[in-house]
């Protein structure tokens, strides 16, 4: 998010942020209904989930060194 409140990366969809991550698109569905720092950071669109791949690399990151 920049600091007028927009994102400027590009939003990535489940598909998108599964083939990215070399992952079944049921393992993302799978780590957005976590709860605590297993939750994968998403953003809901209405019934749309969205994915910004720089929270995302950060995320697992985090999880790296957990």
């Amino acid at each position: 998010m920049d600091s007028n409140g927009e994102y400027s990366a590009q939003l990535l969809t489940v598909s998108e942020i599964a083939q990215t991550l070399r992952v079944p698109v049921s393992w993302v569905y799978e780590r957005t209904r976590r709860r605590g720092f297993e939750r994968m950071p998403h953003i809901k669109l209405g019934k749309y989930l969205r994915f910004d791949l720089t929270v995302v690399s950060e995320w697992l990151k985090t999880m790296r060194e957990n």
